[in-house]
């Protein structure tokens, strides 16, 4: 990468100095492709993001193969991971006792649960209204505690659900408390069909303080789907967030809502986080050439526009 292929650093001071990246794009991004990606490619592409200095990145799922069967090879993944620096940490979803079982026996430290704000998702994504799925969660969270384990709860539809529109604030909030109350670390608020725009984010964030939830304990994970994911993500970091979700090379969406377009692309977040003098421990180069390699694995371009400026690839 040429010097002029880097952003001018124009510091805010209102800012974070630093954001953990949460990349999710072996396990957000490839549950949703069409085709099933081997495990060996899987565990390069994992081992290549770590290489760039990405220093979170989610492996893969633990869901019944059956709903998930992009991702089915989390046991025979897991193993081929297990010399990766110990300071990278590979967090796994979750979705039961059973997969917690299975996520422990193959020495995660680190899982996530998978819930939803509103009624419509949580019965599309879960067969369960809210509260049931909560009372699912509580078990596995408390397990996954005993064990040591860290915890992360997604939140879905946080700002809009394809079945029911808007989603009111304190809906949002009343399930974040729930989580964070049940033992969850942490709280990644997805924007899953995209549809968050700034304010709405700023006060969504404002809500959960005034609610008794930390800004330290909260994630952001938004989706490019009207163009908004990076507007939103600055709104976000004003507010004082510092763990933002994305994905390498844009990879991946949602396959349990129909209007959910692809993740946040790392590149693209990289890109003006660096511009704005953010500290992410991320090279953008090694990056933006594994989004490539990982491009040309799935046989067709990324959508991150960052890449593809770096990249000179054709849309």
């Amino acid at each position: 990468m040429t010097h002029a292929a880097l952003p001018m650093v124009v510091p805010d001071p209102a800012l974070p100095s630093r954001v953990r990246i949460h990349e999710v794009g072996p396990r957000d991004g490839l549950q949703n492709e069409k085709a099933v990606v081997p495990t060996e490619v899987k565990a390069e592409f994992i081992r290549r993001l770590a290489d760039a200095g990405l220093t979170t990145v989610e492996a893969t799922s633990f869901v019944h193969p059956k709903w998930v069967p992009q991702l089915a090879d989390a046991e025979q993944l897991m193993p081929q991971l297990a010399d990766l620096d110990e300071n990278v940490r590979l967090p796994v979803l979750v979705p039961n006792q059973r997969g917690l079982d299975r996520a422990l026996a193959l020495g995660a430290r680190e899982i996530a649960v998978f819930g939803s704000a509103t009624e419509s998702f949580a019965k599309a994504n879960l067969n369960r209204t809210v509260d049931e799925s909560l009372a699912m969660f509580a078990p596995v969270v408390a397990a996954a505690r005993e064990a040591g384990v860290a915890v992360r709860g997604y939140l879905s539809m946080c700002f809009g659900d394809p079945w029911e529109g808007a989603v009111p604030v304190g809906q949002v909030v009343r399930v974040c408390r729930s989580l964070l109350e049940m033992g969850c670390d942490e709280l990644s608020l997805g924007d899953t069909i995209g549809v968050a725009t700034p304010g709405h984010v700023a006060a969504l964030l404002t809500a959960l303080n005034e609610a008794g939830v930390p800004t330290d304990r909260l994630a952001v994970h938004f989706h490019d789907t009207y163009g908004q994911a990076l507007a939103n993500t600055l709104a976000a970091l004003r507010h004082g967030v510092t763990t933002v979700d994305a994905s390498a090379g844009g990879l991946g969406g949602c396959p349990y809502a129909k209007s959910a377009t692809g993740n946040l692309a790392t590149e693209d977040l990289v890109w003006m986080l660096h511009g704005l003098g953010i500290s992410t421990g991320v090279d953008l180069g090694r990056l933006t050439a594994t989004s490539v390699w990982m491009a040309g694995r799935l046989g067709r371009p990324s959508p991150s526009r960052t890449v593809r400026a770096l990249s000179h690839q054709e849309p």
